[in-house]
């Protein structure tokens, strides 16, 4: 079964040009990486700084533990912090922005 998660993060001012810039070129590796952790789509939405990533995995704590350490993820993640207001946390531990509703 696949995990629906939505996360919000927030760019630095006057980083959104090289925000989409570093995303209109995505290593191969990186996106192997996250295939290979069990996600099968990663979109993001932004308005403004305001960045809103909805996430397709298999299990988010198991990706998130999986890419903690993986060396092209690293790097991806040193590039995106000088980006990014706030750190990234890859303890694995978190489940998102909580779902409040949906259409049933």
């Amino acid at each position: 079964m696949t995990e629906t998660i939505a996360l919000h993060t927030r760019l630095k001012p006057g980083a959104a040009a090289e925000y989409a810039e570093a995303h209109a070129n995505i290593p191969t590796e990186l996106v192997a990486a996250l295939r290979a952790a069990g996600v099968s789509d990663w979109r993001i939405w932004r308005s403004g700084d305001e960045l809103f990533h909805l996430v397709e995995v298999e299990d988010y704590q198991t990706m998130r533990h999986a890419l903690a350490d993986d060396p092209v993820n690293v790097v991806w993640q040193e590039r995106m912090s000088a980006l990014l207001a706030v750190e990234d946390d890859y303890s694995g531990n978190d489940r998102g922005i909580e779902q409040v509703w949906r259409l049933p």
